[in-house]
């Protein structure tokens, strides 16, 4: 009689059991990372964010990005230079937009109302984009302002093509726009579902 080599039969249950296990372990980890970044990139103030984004024709998912980085969705946020509320607008640049807007009415004190501050917010950065036309750039004039952002579009040490901004020459500015722009991607992967 030939004794024939007995098969383990526990091995396919135990690598079936693994396989299953780094499943569960890989989902739940996906889910915990989803639920994370969705807790750290909220929607608040969307009601004003799609009212006035959509008025002033600029990107929402920019205007997120934009109140995360700035006051992480605090409306009475005030920066240590006196920027006020969720879009951190400086005086100077407030009493700028206010004339354009030929608004009359509206105070400094405002932009800690949530609703005012995303309005002003929103269409500086619709002017910005329409001025600009790239994410990158608005981000930079948003920080650094206009004039600067169109000295070094006129450098070709810093822009090939007078457009896009192939290096920021602030590392506070270079810091700012990789904030804007990781968020913002992180806005349209989570909400954007077209």
């Amino acid at each position: 009689m030939i004794k024939r080599k007995q098969r383990n039969s526990t091995l396919p249950l135990v690598i079936v059991i693994i396989v299953i296990a780094a499943m569960i372990v890989g989902l739940g980890g996906y889910y915990v990372y989803t639920v994370y970044t969705e807790r750290a990139h909220p929607l608040e103030y969307k009601g004003y964010v799609e009212k006035y984004s959509k008025e002033y024709k600029v990107d929402k998912y920019l205007v997120y990005a934009v109140i995360k980085t700035e006051s992480g969705f605090n409306k009475d946020a005030l920066s240590s230079v006196g920027a006020r509320g969720l879009m951190q607008i400086m005086e100077d640049t407030f009493d700028w937009i206010k004339f354009r807007m030929g608004d009359t009415e509206t105070a400094y004190f405002d932009m800690y109302v949530a609703e005012t501050n995303i309005k002003y917010g929103c269409w500086f950065l619709g002017y910005l984009t329409e001025e600009f036309g790239n994410v990158e750039a608005v981000a930079a004039a948003y920080h650094a302002g206009r004039t600067r952002v169109h000295e070094w579009l006129d450098n070709k040490e810093y822009s090939k093509d007078g457009v896009h901004l192939d290096e920021i020459p602030s590392s506070d500015t270079a810091h700012y726009v990789s904030k804007i722009t990781k968020a913002r991607d992180t806005y349209i992967k989570l909400y954007d579902k077209k």
